[in-house]
């Protein structure tokens, strides 16, 4: 994926519509908090055998790929604004996550800050 081409979209996008104004740092952590909550939701009351199921649920499948896009933009619209970047912030943090729960350890269940 090219984010750097989609931030741009974004950001034209945005800007067609006077919306920079609204795009600010906080106001899109809130609408990105709401959008994971539209996600979330639908899976709230689901069994495990009907999340299971989900990608043979063309309706489900289809409000989950809206909501996951909602998300990604105002995911993709914060890092712009705030000059992120993504590729090295993610590549930064699964070396920590890998220091904090290395593999032989994983899977057990135990905060890391919890670890002997």
């Amino acid at each position: 994926m090219d984010t750097s081409r989609i931030q741009l979209l974004l950001r034209e996008f945005a800007h067609q519509r006077n919306w920079e104004r609204y795009h600010t740092p906080k106001n899109l952590a809130i609408a990105l908090s709401v959008e994971v909550s539209e996600l979330l939701e639908i899976f709230q009351w689901l069994s495990e055998d009907e999340v299971s199921a989900i990608k043979d649920n063309p309706k489900l499948m289809a409000k989950i790929n809206e909501e996951f896009a909602d998300s990604m933009i105002y995911l993709l619209r914060f890092a712009d604004l705030l000059d992120l970047d993504i590729e090295t912030t993610l590549e930064r943090k699964i070396a920590r996550n890998a220091e904090k729960y290395p593999a032989g350890q994983a899977g057990d269940f135990v905060k890391y800050s919890e670890r002997e």
